[in-house]
């Protein structure tokens, strides 16, 4: 192989060997090359190859004839298409083409059915292609900082899906019924997007540990969310929720509830069920008093009350062990309780 062909392509690149001498890794991220060239495809036994972070433009068809490739990672080299011959990696695990400008996914995506992780992220989709469902072993899917207006209903139909599914800053007015069907998901992150409502049936994401929601247009949540119980982090912030359902006491697992930014008025008694909390964020509200239910919250490291409307408040923040912050600035209350100071020499940092 010349090692001086295409400007010295392979004299840039990192390479992977195995014990016999053959090639098995290669990558020339960030290398500054221009173009790749086509014999790449003289290296049978490669199983990873990075070309990221490179403005090359397109892609030799030559790179859908490696038999062996397990890994390819494609971030960030102006591509507004891809080789049709990529349909042929059908052993690929991981897909990566973050950063592009790709204005619609391939057809043929769905045939590459051993894909366990598919970056899409950063690019310029409106739209995904059908038979989605067909990646039976997909674990985590990004597609994120894209221009989807509405996702395919058999994106609930993929039964490996239990990392990661990225699907912030969007044009998502609403997710299909069909998303709930994700049962074993942990982590779903729809920021930034334009939703008004979710599914009656979210709850049903039964394995879910962290959720992002914040910056949409949400005016209430179902009674099931209280259904969500390995939810550990729920943040919610910059929607336009005004109360919050009865339900939320089931979330047993919480350790983070970020609400600030919203229209909340006020909070149900449930929330002294939530034991485990540890940071309660609720600023820029319009919250006039606390239930006496915040007794129950004895994990609670930091309270945020900020910008809200508050004229008193509940003795029961006084007996919370674990309170290391209150913030109070900017409320309207009629007097400050005594407890206040006993909270400051206990070593909690009591902002006013």
């Amino acid at each position: 192989m010349n090692e001086n062909e295409h400007g010295g392509f392979f004299a840039k690149a990192r390479l992977d060997e195995d014990p016999r001498g053959r090639v098995t890794g290669l990558s020339v991220r960030r290398a500054g090359v221009d173009s790749v060239p086509s014999s790449l495809a003289e290296l049978r036994d490669l199983r990873a190859l990075d070309l990221s972070y490179n403005d090359v433009g397109t892609l030799p068809e030559s790179l859908g004839t490696l038999p062996a490739l397990t890994e390819l990672r494609l971030d960030a080299l102006g591509l507004s298409s891809l080789p049709a011959s990529l349909r042929g990696l059908t052993g690929l695990e991981v897909l990566s083409l973050y950063k592009n400008r790709l204005t619609e996914a391939p057809s043929w995506l769905p045939e590459l059915t051993g894909l366990r992780t598919l970056n899409l992220a950063d690019n310029e989709l409106t739209s995904l292609p059908s038979g989605l469902s067909g990646l039976k072993h997909l674990h985590t899917l990004d597609l994120g900082h894209n221009r989807l207006p509405e996702l395919p209903p058999d994106l609930g139909e993929l039964p490996s899906l239990d990392r990661y599914l990225y699907l912030s800053d969007n044009a998502l007015r609403s997710v299909p019924r069909s998303l709930c069907r994700l049962s074993r998901l942990r982590y779903l992150n729809i920021t930034d997007n334009r939703l008004t409502r979710l599914p009656d049936e979210f709850g049903a994401l039964a394995a879910l540990r962290e959720l992002r929601l914040y910056h949409n247009e949400l005016a209430e949540l179902p009674d099931s969310f209280g259904a969500l119980h390995s939810l550990r982090e729920a943040h919610l912030m910059g929607n336009r929720l005004r109360s919050l359902p009865d339900t939320l006491g089931g979330l047993r697992e919480l350790r983070e509830l970020r609400l600030m930014d919203n229209e909340v008025t006020a909070l149900p008694p449930s929330i002294g069920a939530l034991r485990r909390l540890r940071h309660l964020d609720l600023r820029n509200n319009q919250l006039r008093e606390l239930p006496d239910a915040v007794a129950g919250l004895t994990e609670l490291t930091h309270l945020d009350l900020r910008n809200n409307r508050l004229t008193r408040l509940p003795d029961a923040l006084a007996t919370l062990p674990a309170l290391e912050k209150l913030d109070l600035r900017w409320n309207v209350l009629d007097s400050w309780p005594a407890w206040l100071d006993d909270l400051e020499l206990r070593g909690c940092a009591v902002l006013t």
